[in-house]
């Protein structure tokens, strides 16, 4: 039977075997029996050996370690930088929701005579009819939900202050739809809708402008000729001027909701709008639909349906466009993953910078402790010892290295989030910076896991050559060593 030799200071008898203990230099044989036992002894005591080498070495120890800390942290501040930036973008997508399709109305562009001249009529006839969104109701019969929006009037008008018109005929199952929260009074009923009441719900930006001082619900405001009463006001939506507010083409602040009754009785189809001093009239039926699915996983083919629909009836689609925001949300994730692939790449760079650094530094301790390792050979270590003695020392100085790493990229993600959305306020510098800047950051328990692990493999990795080439040193020739 093989026996197990370990490092001790001292053996004492048990039977017929030998208990190692105190630990110090000394090594002897055990039974088979006590070997995982006596492995784990000689383990720790390899372990605290390896401190006490690093520790008498302690600034060479930090040194050495810097290039794992900033790898490992590096990993964590680049990872939350993406993951924080990804998790922004999808919420905001997510606000469009995630279920719906978008069809819109769009103008053609501008056909040419045959001299190549544009042709211009002050009447244009495009987009959506009602034909159409009875063909969509008809071939979604499983949807959650299908709403018509319908653009209405030139001008929103409220005593001396006006502006172009965003108002839209809707039902009430748009607020449910689109994800609408109110920040007072009520939302569209089908109790409006069936009355064809002239009231009308306006977003935040809307009862900041035309009500700056004053509650809108309950007071009157003008579209074009037509009068109505302000019924709710919609919380503000973080999509204005955002990703969100691109995708959709408009900042939804700025609507204003009247029943779709309402406003086909009042307005008709035609919409007039006046800009440098010249109008243009144009007539859609329909200006958007929205298409609400019931589960996420059907949008993709009703989008793919949807799309054939408007391509047969609209061919080339020239003045209907679909926005798919499931459909953006995926896209997102994709891109967002290509960008996390980079940013890790980059982090790990110093993460083999520092393992490089460690294998360096160990060759130079190889050489400075020749004259030792040739002392433990001759009092009987092996090679094996030896090789083990100087991978723990490379493991527990990445391992350190990764632990202080991991708490300084968790500690920098948190002090980016937090300082940079406070740089508006920042004295000097301040101006230079929209009062609405920020930098979202969010540390994932992958990234720390990964970048710990990394780290740890790489004090292995860039430590198993030095490792070796102080176990292979010939006993006599390193006594010898000066």
């Amino acid at each position: 039977m093989r026996s197990l030799t370990c490092l001790y200071t001292s053996c004492v008898p048990v039977g017929t075997g030998a208990l190692c203990a105190v630990p110090a230099g000394l090594y002897c044989s055990i039974r088979p029996e006590d070997s995982i036992g006596s492995f784990m002894a000689f383990l720790l005591e390899t372990i605290r050996l390896g401190l006490s080498n690093l520790r008498l070495r302690m600034l060479r120890s930090v040194l050495t370690a810097l290039g794992i800390i900033f790898g490992v942290a590096a990993v964590i501040i680049m990872s939350s930088l993406g993951e924080g930036s990804k998790r922004q973008a999808l919420a905001q997508i997510e606000r469009l929701g995630a279920r719906n399709i978008i069809a819109r109305s769009q103008k053609p562009p501008e056909t040419q005579n045959q001299q190549g001249q544009q042709q211009r009529s002050w009447l244009s006839r495009f987009g959506m009819t009602r034909d159409d969104l009875a063909v969509v109701v008809e071939n979604f019969p499983h949807a959650a939900a299908i709403v018509p929006l319908k653009d209405v009037g030139g001008q929103i008008l409220r005593n001396e202050k006006r502006r172009t018109s965003q108002a839209f005929g809707t039902t009430p199952a748009l607020q449910r739809v689109a994800n609408l929260r109110m920040e007072r009074g009520r939302y569209l009923t089908q109790t409006d809708m069936d009355g064809k009441e002239m009231v009308a719900v306006i977003g935040a930006e809307i009862a900041k402008q035309f009500f700056p001082l004053e509650d809108p619900v309950g007071q009157t405001l003008r579209i074009d000729s037509r009068t109505f009463t302000v019924i709710g006001v919609l919380a503000p939506v973080g999509l204005a001027g955002g990703a969100g507010a691109a995708l959709i083409g408009r900042d939804l602040n700025l609507d204003v909701h009247v029943p779709l009754t309402s406003a086909r009785e009042a307005f008709g189809d035609l919409v007039v709008r006046s800009a440098s001093g010249s109008s243009q009239a144009n007539e859609v039926q329909v200006s958007e639909i929205y298409l609400a699915m019931k589960d996420r996983e059907d949008v993709m083919n009703a989008s793919h349906l949807l799309r054939r629909i408007m391509s047969l009836r609209h061919p080339g689609m020239a003045d209907v466009s679909l926005i798919v925001p499931y459909e953006l949300l995926e896209n997102a994730k994709k891109t967002q993953m290509t960008f996390n692939l980079v940013f890790g790449a980059v982090a790990g760079i110093s993460l083999l910078v520092g393992g490089i650094g460690i294998m360096n530094i160990m060759l130079a301790s190889v050489t400075e402790r020749t004259r030792e390792i040739g002392v433990r050979r001759a009092i009987g270590a092996t090679r094996k010892h030896i090789l083990w003695q100087f991978l723990v020392e490379t493991s527990v100085l990445s391992a350190i290295g990764g632990i202080l790493g991991v708490a300084l990229g968790v500690g920098g993600s948190l002090l980016v989030g937090w300082g940079v959305a406070k740089l508006p306020n920042a004295p000097v510098i301040g101006s230079w910076f929209p009062s609405d800047v920020n930098l979202p950051t969010h540390v994932t328990v992958w990234s720390i896991l990964l970048s710990f692990a990394v780290a740890t493999i790489t004090g292995l990795v860039f430590g198993l050559y030095p490792a070796r080439k102080a176990s292979m040193q010939d006993p006599i020739v390193a006594l010898r060593h000066d």
